[in-house]
């Protein structure tokens, strides 16, 4: 009577003497292929249905040796691999969350056929928000739609469940929009700890369910990049409270520091001007003495919040330190400063704070102004600027602004004539 194990060793020495005939497998590619035909056979005994006739058994190991079969599972599992590393390698090259989310969408595009728009929606707190879309014709980041309440994207982040449609024109979820729609769509949510954290919705021409491999691939797509999102979003809330101030809300020095360095890269390239106005906060000193520190941080608060709620959508104001503010102007040269200082300093007449006891405390603006590259060419020369400004300010003529100097330029090296050695 044959055994289970003589029946393998009958099916793994045939599946060899197949593949060991075929002069067109590369070797090294030989000995892969019969690990895997010795994977497929112990399995296949291993289940309770083995034991079948010889001539079932025969048929078996026929086709799970031919050379099309085969070649088309091993071809099939070398580009998942493959696909596997590239969005491995594009989805952990950036904290950027942008650039993360630009490098899902863009790969999504190329794991199915006839692949029409990728989209991404990030997920907080019950909202999705858009966060990256490719399409066919190479357009980004211009969302085809945003989500409809009861529309697909928020079904499936409120269910955790992928759904496919395999054909938009005639989906009951699909039934109330206007547009022309049609194909397919495969929707998944992005998920990271049990959390969702975006939804992913991957749209072709055509109509039809996805293949096995087409739902492999986007699965480990969305299972990387769940991880790879949610690393970036983390990142950028740890670099937003590194460049905050915890007491203002307003970017801190550092910040300011950094995008100082940004504007003078700008202004270079487009050749353009921009400002730095140091300003002071009148009569807080006074504040502190009388309400305590307590009220004067409340103090801080309202009145740089206020501010910063008046300034123009393309400026950029930090706290320096203390009760000083710096605003960065981009394009903006000494005559747009000095209306924009003016505007800021009468501003100041209109804010109110609600003291204690009903008192009053006088607050107003001094502001100093500098120009770049008028008044100085880099970024500590030009704060260095402004700030002298302001306290020549603070000095002569509080409640008002200052303008820097212009730019002396740097120091001659000093000559020696044979004369003045005598």
């Amino acid at each position: 009577m044959t055994t289970k194990r003589e029946n393998q060793a009958d099916a793994f020495l045939h599946a060899w003497e197949i593949i060991n005939k075929d002069v067109s497998i590369p070797p090294e590619e030989k000995e892969g292929i019969l690990k895997l035909i010795k994977v497929l056979v112990e399995i296949s005994e291993s289940s309770p249905s083995f034991r079948e006739k010889d001539a079932e058994d025969k048929l078996y190991t026929q086709d799970i040796v031919s050379k099309h079969s085969l070649m088309t599972l091993v071809k099939q599992q070398a580009d998942e691999l493959n696909s596997l590393k590239t969005l491995s390698l594009n989805l952990t090259s950036s904290l950027d969350l942008q650039t993360v989310l630009d490098a899902v969408v863009s790969e999504a595009m190329h794991l199915v056929k006839n692949a029409r728009a990728a989209h991404i929606f990030l997920y907080s707190h019950g909202k999705l928000n858009f966060g990256a879309s490719l399409n066919a014709e190479g357009l980004k980041n211009k969302p085809l739609a945003l989500p409809r309440p009861e529309g697909l994207t928020y079904f499936v982040a409120n269910s955790r469940e992928k759904l496919i449609i395999e054909d938009i024109a005639h989906h009951p979820i699909y039934k109330n929009i206007n547009k022309n729609w049609n194909g397919s769509i495969i929707s998944v949510p992005l998920k990271f700890n049990n959390s969702i954290v975006g939804v992913m919705n991957l749209s072709r021409s055509t109509i039809g369910g996805f293949s096995r491999a087409e739902l492999r691939l986007i699965g480990l797509l969305a299972d990387q990049a769940a991880v790879a999102i949610s690393n970036a979003s983390l990142h950028k809330i740890v670099a937003e409270q590194a460049n905050t101030d915890s007491l203002t809300g307003l970017p801190n020095r550092r910040a300011l520091e950094d995008r100082l360095q940004e504007e003078i890269r700008y202004s270079k390239r487009m050749k353009s001007q921009f400002a730095v106005v140091m300003m002071d906060l009148d009569g807080f000193k006074a504040v502190n003495d009388i309400f305590g520190h307590v009220i004067g941080d409340e103090v801080l608060h309202s009145v740089f919040s206020y501010l910063a709620e008046n300034m123009r959508a393309t400026d950029f104001l930090a706290r320096y330190g203390g009760d000083e503010l710096t605003l960065i102007m981009r394009e903006s040269g000494l005559e747009t400063a000095t209306i924009v200082t003016a505007k800021i300093v009468e501003l100041m007449k209109d804010f109110s704070f609600p003291f204690p006891a009903n008192k009053k405390a006088d607050l107003g603006i001094t502001a100093g102004i500098a120009i770049y590259p008028i008044h100085a060419q880099n970024a500590g020369d030009l704060l260095r600027a402004a700030d002298s400004s302001l306290y020549q300010g603070k000095k002569h003529n509080r409640g008002s602004f200052v303008v820097a100097k212009a730019a002396t330029g740097p120091l001659r090296q000093a000559t020696v004539r044979q004369n003045d050695k005598e």
